[in-house]
Formats: C-alpha cells, sequence, structure tokens
C-alpha cells in the first residue's frame, strides 16, 4: 500500500467529516504514477481502510467492485495528465444551489477568485454512466471544478489537497449564496418584497 492510498482515505473521511458527503455518498481517486487508486463501490467513510481500496493502470478499464464513477476517474485522468486527484461529493448547498442546470457564479469574492463561472452539466438519470466519463473528463480539463445537476460535485487537481480545497471552497460559496437569497424568499413569500 502507498502513502498515496493512505492519503486518499484520509481525505475521503474529510468529504464525510465535514458534511459534503453521507455516510456512504461520494468517491475518491488518487494518482500515483501510472496507477489509480480509487474507492470501492458503496462504501462507508468511517470504516473504509487504504487495503480496501482498489488500483488500476490509467489506460485501463475499470476493476470489478470499484466505485460507480470509476470509469469518469480514469477519463479525468486521461484528459488531463496533470491531474493527480479526483473528489465526488454530494455538499447538499452545491446540489441545491444548482438545481436549476445553471453554471454556478459565485457571490462571494473567495469564489469569484478561485473558480469565476462553475460549469453545471445535465445528464439523464438513465444516460448517466454512459455520458457522464466524457461530459466530466472535458469540462475538468478546462475548469478546477463541476457540478453534475442534482449529483454533486467533481473536484480535480494536481493534489488531494488541492482537489479538496476545490470542494470545500465550492461548498462554501453555494451555502453563501443560498444564505445571501433567503431573506428574499422569505420577503417573498411574506408579501413585503
Amino acid at each position: 500500500m502507498t502513502d498515496a492510498a493512505a492519503e486518499l482515505v484520509r481525505y475521503y473521511r474529510w468529504l464525510r467529516q465535514f458534511g459534503l458527503n453521507d455516510s456512504h455518498s461520494g468517491n475518491a481517486s488518487v494518482r500515483d504514477g501510472d496507477v489509480v487508486w480509487m474507492t470501492p463501490t458503496g462504501c462507508c467513510a468511517e470504516t473504509l481502510e487504504a487495503q480496501m481500496l482498489l488500483s488500476c493502470p490509467v489506460d485501463s478499464p475499470p476493476p470489478a467492485g470499484a466505485t460507480l464513477d470509476a470509469a469518469l476517474h480514469l477519463a479525468v485522468y486521461r484528459a488531463n495528465p496533470g491531474c493527480a486527484a479526483v473528489l465526488h461529493s454530494h455538499g447538499p448547498h452545491t446540489i441545491a444551489i444548482t438545481l436549476d442546470g445553471a453554471d454556478f457564479t459565485p457571490v462571494d469574492f473567495e469564489g469569484r477568485y478561485y473558480f469565476g463561472p462553475v460549469p453545471v452539466i445535465s445528464i439523464d438519470d438513465d444516460r448517466y454512466l454512459d455520458e457522464s466519463p466524457a461530459k466530466v473528463a472535458g469540462t475538468l480539463a478546462r475548469a478546477r471544478i463541476a457540478v453534475v445537476r442534482s449529483h454533486g460535485s467533481y473536484a480535480a487537481g494536481e493534489t488531494l489537497d488541492e482537489a479538496y480545497k476545490w470542494a470545500c471552497s465550492l461548498e462554501s460559496s453555494a451555502r453563501i449564496a443560498w444564505l445571501a437569497r433567503e431573506p428574499k424568499l422569505i420577503d417573498e413569500e411574506s408579501g413585503h418584497g
């Protein structure tokens, strides 16, 4: 087991610990040379251990038992050779603020500084496995992070720490945008607006 695999477990647990995933949601991978370590399908953040991760060469098909998004992760690495980490999270504010399918433009300084408009990709549920690898990989070749509407974000980084930064920063920006619109919604509902 490599240090990269142990580090992947730590970051995947942090996504759960800090509210970006529930106990069994999201997935993660890290590139270590020509090998990609990834979370298994249906794994629990609290009980995941490094020896449970699956590995495969970047140019190979996903291994049996890998995360449902394994093909997507591998496609991201192929489309962006500088990428060494992909984190998929289900931040509730990120999902809620992008349900309309429009690209998300942060209202806070940090979000605008890091991202500008965040691409939101719409994929029909029954086409997700077929279309998501190419659509997400293509988007992450030009953006730090992308959202699949109603599903969550995919952050790509040169390190796990960088991908984690993008995932956390996007959720923070989405939460700020949600909070900023709350008073307006309350005023509209009460007729004071």
